[in-house]
């Protein structure tokens, strides 16, 4: 067992209090104690982490990415979504085998680990790879079809869905497809199908942009929402990553069938997408979860910017300073987003919950003097101010050191691939 103490903990179970002077003991890994110090226990423990003061949390789960797509960071930037999608990422995707998936992905994992993220929601290929990295890293990874009318088809989606749901505790898949924009109605109505016999939600990019909005508007008479509705998709909820360019017709239909939109906000302004109406989101009881989109696109992997971004855009975007509070999108971005990737057992601290858990150094000026810590994470918290991130029990990251990854091992074969694609301006 592992025992935590002599800390502040947020449990983030019904609410943003603070338990100050609290401990939490791990045991596996679940959680089988947490609240104020525990001075008549007489259990031993493997090891006893002194906090110092310092903050205990539930990890950042990353509810959007495509994790092997570190081959393309800063590679094609200052580029519109379409000419960027069709021009460089997709000969260069054309291009990956499954080990340079397992390679590029663990790239990704580090950065997820070191800015306290414990979970990612990725939508790629190659899952077999994709799931091996993970497991072998020890983080925890949900899969997502990322079905198109080019790659995947709906008998492997299927066969994926079964395997990968059965394979290791800490991998889990979703239904999913691309978009609209790259998947005929027939597919998307055999993975309706699909949804409706496991009785699952479906997962796909929408409302990203302006003119893919308005493209299906024109072809179909109805937004990507209102079609997805319509086909059947949102019948056991789901999520919509991006949902920039979304009606309060739209919401309704999120609300209606609890849909998640999966909020990215450093991807939609580096491309230009646009900016999601959060906070009418908000108000309107829609479910959020955050996630960083990839890191070809983004090109970061940090949910200290994106809790920032998503929370000042829309102060921006409203004309109003009081718009968007901080702890909601600090909400969105743990407990949202586990419960939006099927993690409810992951979404916050408490007796029996799984053991994904961040502590995060007060002592960095930027944390200092201390106000209100919940928003103070979200307006001045950086990755920085990670010093470690706890997955299913296990430390993989603790001051600045990586416990399951070769970095410069991996560093170097990652150099290897990119230079074999041919990533070249």
């Amino acid at each position: 067992m592992i025992r935590f103490y002599n800390g502040k903990i947020l449990t983030l179970n019904n609410g943003f209090d603070i338990i100050d002077n609290g401990e939490a003991w791990i045991d596996g890994d679940k959680i089988s104690y947490v609240g104020q110090a525990n001075t008549e226990s007489t259990q031993s423990f493997e090891r006893e982490i002194d906090l110092k003061g310092n903050l205990l949390m539930p990890s950042f789960k990353n509810a959007h990415t495509h994790s092997a797509m570190t081959f393309g960071r800063s590679l094609s930037d200052d580029m519109p979504l379409q000419q960027w999608l069709y021009e460089k990422i997709f000969p260069l995707e054309a291009k990956l085998t499954g080990d340079d998936i397992y390679t590029l992905s663990q790239i990704a994992f580090a950065e997820y680990l070191s800015g306290g993220i414990s979970a990612c929601f990725d939508m790629y290929y190659f899952p077999e790879n994709m799931a091996k990295a993970s497991v072998d890293t020890g983080f925890r990874t949900v899969m997502c079809c990322g079905l198109n009318n080019f790659k995947e088809s709906i008998d492997l989606m299927e066969e994926y869905y079964n395997k990968y749901n059965n394979y290791h505790p800490l991998i889990s898949y979703k239904l999913g497809f691309h978009a609209e924009y790259t998947t005929d109605k027939s597919l998307m109505k055999k993975i309706a199908g699909l949804a409706e016999k496991y009785k699952t939600g479906v997962y796909m990019h929408s409302s990203e942009t302006m003119e893919e909005t308005q493209s299906c508007i024109n072809q179909y008479n109805k937004t990507p929402t209102e079609l997805f509705e319509k086909l059947g998709l949102f019948n056991y909820g789901g999520g919509a990553f991006h949902s920039v360019w979304v009606c309060d017709s739209d919401l309704a239909i999120y609300k209606k069938h609890g849909v998640y939109a999966v909020i990215n906000s450093g991807s939609n302004c580096k491309l230009a997408s646009g900016v999601a109406p959060v906070q009418s989101m908000i108000d309107k009881g829609v479910n959020l979860a955050i996630g960083t989109d990839g890191p070809s696109s983004n090109n970061g992997l940090d949910m200290f910017r994106e809790m920032y971004l998503t929370c000042v855009l829309q102060k921006i975007k409203n004309k109003d300073a009081s718009s968007c509070d901080a702890e909601k999108i600090l909400e969105a971005a743990t407990v949202g987003s586990a419960r939006c990737m099927g993690l409810e057992d992951c979404d916050c601290i408490a007796v029996g919950k799984k053991a994904d858990l961040i502590v995060i150094d007060l002592m960095k000026p930027s944390m200092q003097p201390i106000n209100n810590i919940t928003k103070n994470l979200v307006y001045s918290g950086s990755r920085d101010c990670i010093k470690l991130t706890m997955v299913n029990g296990k430390i993989l990251y603790e001051n600045g050191e990586f416990t399951t990854l070769d970095i410069k091992d991996i560093y170097s074969k990652a150099q290897k691939i990119v230079e074999r694609l041919g990533n070249k301006e």
